[in-house]
């Protein structure tokens, strides 16, 4: 029964994180295109019932990307996909609000999906709404976790500090039994972001801000701290083991 409620649990994070979270019958894609020498694009747009709207661009791992979505709609949001997504997000934004700034993880093409609540669609509910997209490179990217020490490079070809593997294992199985795949994105001392990849094909974000840790979208998480060495419980299912060297560095 606990190992059930595990994996129920996981499920239900997984389903936070998708497209499954707003009614998308029907999908509209549209190029956001940049006129020459811009960073930003702003489009107005409408959506009336389940119609959604999938906003696609290229961009490369190392850039930031910032979304701004104002609407007259409060059942009205948007998600950020990455490049080969199935509907899994990076940001979602029923979860979160409709602002978002954060690093890109890969080169390819990302979709910015707008749309409106399950709910609101079943009322045939409209929204007007304007939607504004910039892309910046690293070193202009402002970060929430505050800049990494001078001379903290980054690993070619990605916005991470660092990458590696690190201890974890699902429901209860055994203590370390796997090792988990990670990118960290250092900021000032004692804070960073550690994207976790698990078994099943998503992304697991930590975020370390002195002696506190959170997750993304609402996930329940408990850490505790014995000397160097970080526990991080994720939905009483997920389970890491992360070195204070990883947020650190050294």
């Amino acid at each position: 029964m606990r190992l059930h409620m595990g994996r129920l649990l996981m499920v239900c994070a997984l389903v936070a994180g998708s497209s499954w979270a707003f009614a998308a019958d029907g999908i509209e894609s549209r190029p956001l295109q940049f006129t020459k020498g811009a960073s930003s694009a702003t489009v107005k747009g409408s959506l009336k019932a389940d119609k959604t709207i999938d906003y696609k661009m290229r961009a490369k791992a190392g850039q930031a990307m910032s979304v701004t979505l104002k609407t007259d709609n409060s059942a009205n949001y948007f998600n950020v996909l990455p490049p080969g997504s199935n509907g899994e997000a990076i940001f979602v934004g029923s979860t979160s609000g409709n602002e978002w700034t954060g690093p890109l993880p890969a080169d390819g093409e990302y979709t910015v999906r707008v749309y409106l609540m399950r709910s609101a669609a079943r009322r045939n509910e409209t929204a007007n709404y304007t939607l504004t997209v910039g892309i910046t490179s690293a070193a202009t990217a402002a970060s929430p976790l505050g800049n990494a020490p001078a001379g903290d490079a980054k690993v070619k070809g990605t916005p991470y500090h660092a990458t590696g593997q690190v201890p974890c294992w699902m429901g209860s199985g055994p203590r370390g039994s796997a090792q988990c795949d990670f990118g960290v994105i250092r900021g000032k001392p004692g804070n960073a972001e550690v994207h976790v990849t698990p078994p099943g094909g998503f992304k697991r974000v930590l975020t370390f801000a002195g002696d506190k840790v959170s997750s993304d979208i609402n996930a329940k998480v408990k850490a505790s701290k014995s000397g160097d060495q970080w526990s991080i419980d994720v939905n009483d299912y997920e389970h890491y083991q992360i070195a204070e060297a990883v947020i650190s560095g050294g």
